[in-house]
């Protein structure tokens, strides 16, 4: 892929974040990741959505080095580049503050898998991370907000569970392009306020039965999923 195309595709994410109403004035972002060329297709600071252009999209190296575009990366740059480090077959991510989803990161609650439709997109409940500390933010707030996800994905697959809610700010989201990051976010966003319907009807609520998480969750991922259609030969 040439990176003028990944900037396009990166530009074409952001603005379907915006259209999907996930975000409103200049909150989140998405990024890209080119792995053969090392570098990173990610959102400008605090630039409007809708007048954000393809040309406006900044590069940089895995090490936050600006090596393409005239203005400033996001903010949250180095959550993303934290998280490409840590999980190599990742190649988008999103960031909201999407209300329900942020919701429960607010609240410091994981959202629990009460569904079929949340075990067909995350295999376990949305993790939430713990609470940095006064001293992790003073040092670097946006590095280790981005560390404290990885922590918090040890002895998990990030793929099976492609999303993660940070305490106390909101919801990131991930996927093998940007385009399914941002999918990603919207299948977290509408799970999340099924959970807070659910609970709110009953809040007593068990999870879903892990037999049929799994079930769900395989039939839409994986080499056995049979979900949706596939590509048939002319002579079939």
């Amino acid at each position: 892929m040439r990176i003028d195309k990944l900037k396009k595709i990166v530009w074409e994410a952001n603005l379907r974040l915006y259209q999907s109403g996930l975000v409103i004035l200049t909150w989140g972002n998405v990024s890209g990741f080119h792995r053969e060329e090392g570098l990173v297709a990610i959102k400008p600071s605090g630039v409007a959505y809708e007048k954000l252009k393809p040309e406006d999209i900044v590069l940089i190296d895995l090490e936050g080095n600006v090596v393409g575009g005239y203005l400033n990366p996001s903010s949250d740059t180095p959550i993303h580049l934290e998280l490409y480090r840590a999980f190599p077959r990742i190649a988008g991510i999103a960031h909201t503050h999407s209300p329900f989803a942020t919701a429960f990161a607010q609240a410091e609650r994981e959202i629990p898998c009460l569904g079929t439709t949340h075990a067909d997109a995350f295999r376990t409940p949305v993790p939430v991370t713990r609470t940095l500390s006064q001293e992790e933010v003073r040092l670097d707030y946006e590095q280790n907000t981005g560390k404290s996800i990885v922590e918090r994905f040890k002895n998990m697959d990030p793929l099976l569970t492609p999303g993660v809610l940070v305490a106390r700010h909101g919801p990131f989201t991930w996927g093998l392009t940007p385009e399914e990051a941002v999918t990603n976010s919207l299948i977290l966003e509408k799970v999340a306020e099924m959970a807070w319907r659910t609970l709110c009807l009953k809040p007593d609520v068990l999870p879903l039965e892990d037999y049929l998480v799994d079930k769900h969750h395989r039939r839409m991922h994986g080499p056995g999923a049979y979900y949706g259609q596939r590509r048939r030969q002319p002579d079939e």
